[in-house]
């Protein structure tokens, strides 16, 4: 390396990443790739490490680099493994599938004539995949097992990814019981074969999703628990956020929306440096997980931001329109979702499908019934037990049973009713799933308030006394230590009914005004690397549209055409008048995280002390932007 990188400095990055160590090994390579560049062998481990240490873009621009470098020294195969690997990073990370499909035709090109390398084994993996995101499942059933073929010979880790792929399309045409096996052997081989990381986490991940899209909880929650344990000390990038991702699924569907919102938080957090258009799922994560808990304003918030990063957030806006009682955009929503399904690329749902359709069914059911037009919500159920009919899954069977029931209650039908809604509640208990279950329970027993409620003796009260609190409630005392959230707490109770941004409940907790801790930002949108990267794609994405367009397929040019609207959206939104880069807010939601954790946290406390009193707080403190008290206006505590 004659008048650059200095040897000593390449082989200390060699033994960084050797153990683990990335971001020491990507700083020490990007030191030596100066002038001059690194060798393209060097530029694809600067690749490596760079996605390891959470720089997403300066990884596909390196394997770009380590393209045109194999390119000009006359190594064709080499090239194209570079160019797959440009490939398969758009397409896990960004889901934008228009410059997948630009770097697989340069890949295919330069694999003419030969065959039975990693690079072909690879590159059956990602056109699986970018087929299977299409839509396109016919074309995906081809390469799937050229994929497992081709690696089983020469690179396991494609194989085992080209299992999980073929493993998910048996599920989607219906052979379920087998593509379940097919799952658990993927899943087995991936820690038996001893894969690199990276691959490992992919198959994991995979796996999940799969299990989450059939609604087979169960065998999910099981291979989250086995990818927990393989992240702790294995997870590179963003499999990390990815796990939390699926912990905080499961935590929801358990009932344990307050540990799942956490997870939630910080899954985002995790995955925005990698995620664009696929940060839309753990933000929608985050929309349920608070639509669970009646904060229906902060499940507002991540929904609508998940439907600007270009992800379908149906039929999850919708409900909580309809929880808001907003519920002629919940009816035009789904009607439009379903009649015009978006088919937005996502490797963490199902294509556009039967599964697909399912959670917009079952919301189109809720809706339908609240509208009063029966004949929707029959339609709808009707289709839905048919793909839980054909699909078998408990959960999928409990979510048609419920909205049975619902269609059965709205036409009178009280013992059909009865039936179908007793079903789905047992169903939903089988797979422990206590929210859902509640919800069959209160469908049947209709909506009703507490007859003759009475008021509230006199005298409930809060006050601090040094460094503790004294609460009195119904006449019976508790005294607790004194921390933030008990702080907020008093702030709520001594005004019932206001609401209180978390701003300004952490800007009186410090003596700072809120407007001030509002300034306070992340940094840039997008940093100089990340515009170029877009502005990159979106001459890939213009390079697509021409070619469809040229072959007529207006399926594909329309999907490109939307991607490349998303991507001006973005440059348009971290860039300002005069090209001044704008920058990330992000007070708010760490406000939102750290009140709503130390509210929960002091509500706990003195629930353990007088478990009426921390009942009564659950039921009527609201968390989320803006916070507030919200007793029961019939018998309202009187505190002081």
């Amino acid at each position: 390396m004659a008048g650059g990188a200095p040897g000593g400095q390449v082989d200390e990055a060699h033994a960084a990443a050797a153990r683990g160590d990335w971001r020491t090994a990507y700083q020490l390579l990007s030191a030596c790739d100066a002038d001059p560049e690194l060798p393209p062998t060097e530029l694809a481990l600067l690749a490596e490490v760079a996605y390891a240490a959470g720089e997403l873009d300066r990884c596909i621009e390196t394997w770009e680099r380590a393209h045109e470098s194999f390119c000009q020294a006359g190594e064709p195969v080499a090239a194209a493994g570079a160019a797959v690997r440009v490939a398969m990073h758009l397409l896990f990370d960004t889901a934008l599938m228009a410059p997948v499909r630009g770097w697989l035709r340069r890949a295919e090109r330069l694999l003419e004539g030969t065959g039975g390398t990693p690079a072909h084994a690879w590159y059956a993996v990602v056109r699986t995949y970018e087929r299977l995101l299409s839509g396109d499942v016919d074309t995906a059933r081809e390469w799937a097992p050229r994929a497992v073929e081709v690696g089983s010979d020469c690179d396991p880790a494609a194989a085992a990814i080209g299992q999980v792929a073929q493993a998910r399309i048996l599920i989607l045409d219906g052979n379920v019981e087998q593509g379940l096996d097919l799952l658990d052997e993927a899943g087995v081989a991936a820690v038996s074969r001893g894969l690199d990381a990276m691959s490992t986490g992919v198959v994991y991940c995979e796996l999940v999703c799969a299990l989450q899209g059939l609604a087979q909880y169960d065998r999910a929650e099981q291979w989250t628990e086995a990818m927990e344990r393989w992240s702790a000390g294995n997870a590179i990038g963003s499999l990390h956020g990815r796990c939390r991702v699926h912990r905080a699924e499961i935590l929801r569907l358990r009932g344990s929306c307050d540990e799942a919102e956490v997870e939630a938080l910080a899954a985002c957090d995790e995955l925005r440096p990698y995620l664009r258009r696929e940060l839309g799922w753990p933000l929608t994560e985050l929309g349920r997980i608070r639509r669970h808990k009646g904060d229906l304003d902060g499940a507002e918030a991540a929904l609508r931001e998940a439907d600007d990063a270009g992800w379908d957030a149906q039929p999850d806006l919708a409900l909580v329109w309809l929880a808001k009682g907003e519920l002629a955009p919940a009816a035009d929503a789904l009607a439009d979702a379903l009649e015009r399904p978006s088919g937005v690329p996502s490797k963490e749902l199902p294509p556009t499908t039967e599964l697909r359709r399912a959670p917009l069914l079952a919301a189109e059911v809720d809706v339908a019934v609240a509208a009063g037009e029966l004949d929707r919500a029959s339609v709808a159920a009707e289709e839905l037990a048919g793909v839980a009919a054909r699909y078998r899954s408990a959960a999928l069977q409990a979510s048609a049973a419920h909205a049975r029931g619902l269609v059965h209650l709205a036409g009178g039908d009280r013992a059909g009713a009865q039936q179908a809604l007793g079903e789905a509640a047992r169903l939903w208990t089988e797979v422990g799933a206590p929210y859902e279950a509640a919800r069959a329970r209160e469908a049947l027993a209709g909506p009703r308030r507490p007859a003759g409620a009475v008021a509230r003796p006199a005298g409930d009260s809060i006050r601090r006394e040094g460094d503790y609190w004294t609460v009195v409630f119904d006449g019976r005392t508790v005294r607790v230590r004194d921390t933030r959230g008990m702080r907020h707490l008093a702030r709520l109770l001594a005004e019932p009914g206001r609401e209180f941004h978390v701003l300004d409940l952490v800007g009186a907790e410090a003596g700072a005004p809120a407007v001030a801790r509002a300034g306070t930002s992340a940094g840039p949108l997008l940093d100089d690397r990340a515009k170029s990267a877009y502005r990159r794609r979106l001459a890939e994405i213009d390079e697509d549209i021409e070619e469809a367009s040229a072959h007529a397929d207006l399926g594909r040019a329309a999907q490109a055409d939307a991607e490349r609207e998303l991507l001006l959206r973005e440059l348009a939104r971290a860039v300002g008048l005069g090209g001044r880069d704008r920058v990330a807010g992000s007070a708010s939601e760490r406000a939102r995280a750290g009140v709503t954790r130390a509210l929960r946290q002091a509500i706990a406390r003195l629930g353990e002390h007088d478990p009426a009193l921390g009942a009564h707080l659950g039921r009527t403190i609201r968390t989320g932007t803006y916070c507030a008290y919200l007793p029961d206006p019939q018998a309202p505590p009187r505190w002081s």
